[in-house]
């Protein structure tokens, strides 16, 4: 009775298999747990485990091959000399030959006939041998007698009469039970090994095997998907790490800063840049750094010209602002300005002009003194290079037999200039040495006039003023 059990039951399997192999044909085929593909006869066979696995059963136990797995059976139950029943089958007939239609003859005899022809009978049908059960037990072997007479299968795995190996799971079937392994475990050789994962690329980023299982994570700057094995890129610009700028980039973030400040060393903050660290020239007299940028910065009586960083002079005189009478003359220079009092000719010279004293050569006491003083003014700024022409002067009326000659009467003691005389009646005013100002110098230029014609000598004075400023420019 157990036996017919089991062959109906592996005949339904394997009639089952045979379905699917036939619905599901060709290359690449994956069979079930317990089968193989063959590729003969394209389709999945089942695995005789019995025989691929050393010692599937352990102890006093028998192992019996099913389609998709097999059994544990303890050898005492079962008689080890057994014999399969096979029916007989028709023996084969062959076409007769002899002369009749249709006749058919007995190969044993060898009478004439086509002896190469072959017309089979029916299909042998061949039970599967499964050990008999000794005695006369009421229910089959893996069940147990209820108490209302049923057959229960008895759960191997749950009473712990099964005999799987440490390393493998026991499944409870109907009449007996099957080792297998659990998920992330394959079975080589009886035992379950640990599947290592992480070798078959399981984790885009970082893998870590574990017993059964693994664990995957990401790399800094990237976040684990929900999926457990790809990674994103976590946009770290979005908490506003950086005290300016952000920019995301692939598994991290770049800072950067606004104009007139640089990174610091932490990758994250900027500190002002100091400006007028780089040179001395940025401005023009006085750089000031200010967050982010600088500013220049003019002495009293300049502003910032146009390109921020020059100095010009502001001019008192021109825009009102400044302290000058109405009867005073306002005179602007670099830096500054003066105010002129109304011209007071000394005696005995009279004034001819705004800015002329003229001594008359009818009086007696002008008969020593320059025939006319004229009183000119002019700016000069400090540290300006040398050689340089500043001052012309020349004879504006012209007597025949006479000629000029020009000299600095006074005011330059400490040699900072002399008159380059540029043709007979013309002489030039030259700076040889650098001034530092803020400085007033009076020069007396004096223009000798020789005529040996009539014997006369006289000369006239430039009296000139020069303000010196305090900066170069």
């Amino acid at each position: 009775m157990r036996g017919f059990r089991l062959c109906s039951s592996k005949r339904m399997l394997a009639a089952l298999v045979f379905i699917l192999l036939f619905i599901h044909p060709g290359h690449g085929q994956t069979c079930s747990e317990g089968f193989a593909y063959d590729r003969r006869a394209r389709q999945c066979i089942d695995v005789d485990e019995c025989r691929s696995i050393p010692d599937a059963c352990r102890g006093d136990m028998r192992c019996v091959n099913q389609n998709g797995g097999y059994l544990c059976i303890p050898r005492g139950l079962y008689s080890q000399s057994y014999r399969p029943e096979v029916p007989a089958l028709p023996e084969p007939v062959y076409p007769d030959t002899s002369g009749g239609a249709g006749g058919y003859q007995n190969p044993s005899t060898g009478v004439g006939g086509y002896t190469d022809t072959f017309l089979p009978g029916p299909p042998r049908s061949v039970e599967p041998s499964y050990p008999r059960v000794r005695g006369t037990a009421p229910c089959t072997l893996g069940y147990a007698l209820a108490e209302d007479g049923t057959c229960n299968d008895i759960d191997e795995c749950e009473t712990n009469s099964h005999h799987c190996n440490p390393t493998q799971v026991c499944i409870n079937q109907a009449g007996g039970y099957t080792c297998s392994c659990i998920e992330g475990y394959w079975l080589i050789g009886g035992q379950c090994h640990d599947i290592d994962e992480c070798r078959y690329g399981y984790c885009q980023q970082l893998c870590a095997n574990v017993a059964g299982s693994y664990s995957c994570s990401c790399n800094p700057g990237f976040v684990l998907n929900p999926d457990g094995r790809t990674c994103q890129d976590v946009d770290e610009c979005e908490d506003e790490p950086c005290s300016h700028g952000c920019f995301n980039t692939y598994g991290s973030f770049m800072c950067n800063c606004d104009e007139g400040f640089e990174l610091a060393a932490d990758g994250t903050t900027c500190m002002d840049l100091d400006e007028c660290s780089f040179s001395e020239f940025l401005c023009q007299n006085r750089c000031v750094n200010i967050p982010g940028s600088f500013t220049c910065i003019c002495p009293p009586g300049y502003y910032v010209y146009e390109d921020g960083r020059s100095c010009e002079d502001y001019n008192e005189c021109e825009t009102g602002n400044n302290t000058c009478t109405l009867e005073q003359v306002c005179f602007n220079y670099q830096g500054g300005y003066t105010c002129l009092n109304p011209l007071q000719c000394p005696t005995p010279y009279v004034e001819v002009s705004d800015n002329q004293c003229m001594c008359s050569a009818e009086n007696p006491q002008c008969r020593d003194k320059p025939f006319t003083i004229l009183y000119r003014h002019m700016d000069l700024s400090s540290g300006r290079s040398v050689p340089a022409d500043i001052f012309q002067m020349q004879a504006t009326t012209r007597y025949p037999g006479a000629f000029y000659i020009f000299q600095i009467k006074s005011g330059n003691e400490g040699r900072e200039f002399y008159m380059r005389q540029t043709s007979n009646v013309s002489a030039t005013l030259v700076l040889t040495r650098p001034l530092k100002g803020p400085k007033v110098l009076v020069l007396d230029l004096e223009m000798v006039t020789v005529n040996n014609v009539i014997n006369f000598r006289g000369s006239s004075i430039i009296r000139l003023t020069i303000y010196v400023s305090e900066h170069p420019f």
